[in-house]
């Protein structure tokens, strides 16, 4: 099967003006990255003298400047030039398991126009970072994948109704769970399934460096100078959230900000990051990548759950030798918050969560 890639492209355009250069916001974020407007130019295979007239188009098209250019300091970019940058940030953090997810759909429907052979693994996923790495090893190793992202309720649904063979979902540990289970056990219950387990993942609060509103408990989203960031209504971690602050009685109507929801950890933190609010609630992993402090408030087990017929096939051992393998298992001990020490581990779902599995009816 090809592998089909797409990427988040945007610009902006007076409505009878030019449009904004070609490359210049992607030009913009490695200068924020490298610190200088020569090496930026180098790392995208252009010349100095071409980006220079890119930023000066850029600056002649906003008004404003977009660098700050000192000897022997390199460049810095101006508050317009970090405002471009963080919204390109937040852009690719919202849209990347949707593209993912889109950019796997067209590689089936390019692979049946060749006629090639389908898919070995249908999955549905709720997004994160180990089993985004683990789509990444199987893909890599030969294994075709149909891949889409969704929330713990919409994959456990999908497996039910025959949609796909496997499914990535969490589920807190702790006091937490008794909460999440009935959420999914509708479409769970009865049917004979084997859980396999790939992690566990710290959750809490995001915070800038330093903390600086001293956000350390739930109770202080509550306070009117504090602004918060949240995950969309129904995805896993936003259920989480609602059950943590119903045990400490912490309404959610009096949280600043709590009604908007971003579509993934990542946009959370770049939102935090980029000031726009004070506190998420998301994994420790896209905290650190944006440079973010965290509170941590919950502990999650992700695994993977599949019919217990499927663990037989060629597909499913390809999957959990994988887990086990210790080059991937060191992959997966460098993302902050994460754990695999378990990962590989085989269980019935009745063990693993009585509540759900096998017998229900």
């Amino acid at each position: 099967m090809k592998q089909v890639s797409i990427r988040p492209v945007w610009t902006i355009q007076d409505p009878s003006g030019p449009v904004l250069p070609a490359r210049l916001i992607e030009l913009l974020v490695h200068v924020a990255e490298t610190g200088s407007l020569l090496q930026a130019a180098r790392q995208l295979a252009m010349s100095y003298r071409r980006a220079w007239d890119m930023v000066r188009e850029g600056e002649a098209q906003f008004h404003a400047p977009l660098l700050a250019m000192e000897r022997g300091r390199g460049s810095k970019l101006t508050p317009l030039g970090a405002r471009l940058v963080w919204a390109d940030k937040r852009i690719h953090a919202r849209l990347r398991p949707v593209l993912e997810s889109l950019s796997s759909k067209l590689a089936q429907e390019l692979g049946d126009a060749l006629r090639e052979a389908p898919a070995a693994l249908r999955v549905q996923a709720t997004h994160g970072f180990a089993i985004e790495r683990l789509i990444e090893r199987l893909s890599q190793d030969g294994l075709t994948l149909a891949v889409t992202y969704a929330s713990c309720a919409a994959a456990a649904a999908a497996l039910r109704e025959g949609k796909c063979d496997v499914i990535g979902m969490h589920v807190p540990l702790g006091p937490m769970q008794a909460l999440a289970l009935p959420t999914y056990a509708p479409w769970l219950k009865g049917m004979p399934l084997t859980l396999i387990d790939v992690a566990t993942r710290r959750q809490g609060l995001m915070v800038r460096p330093g903390n600086p509103k001293a956000v350390l408990a739930l109770a202080d989203l509550a306070r009117p100078n504090v602004r918060f960031i949240n995950r969309q209504a129904g995805s896993g971690t936003r259920l989480l959230l609602e059950g943590l602050l119903r045990a400490q009685a912490v309404p959610p109507t009096e949280i600043a900000g709590f009604e908007h929801g971003e579509y993934t950890h990542a946009a959370v933190a770049a939102y935090v990051a980029s000031g726009m609010a004070d506190v998420g609630f998301g994994l420790e992993t896209p905290a650190r990548d944006f440079k973010l402090d965290l509170v941590p408030l919950a502990t999650e087990r992700y695994f993977l759950l599949c019919r217990d017929q499927l663990m037989s096939t060629p597909a499913m051992q390809t999957v959990l030798s994988v887990l086990r393998e210790p080059r991937f298992l060191k992959s997966l001990a460098v993302l902050p918050g994460y754990d695999a020490t378990g990962a590989g581990a085989v269980m019935p779902l009745s063990r693993a969560y009585p509540g759900l599995g096998d017998g229900l009816g």
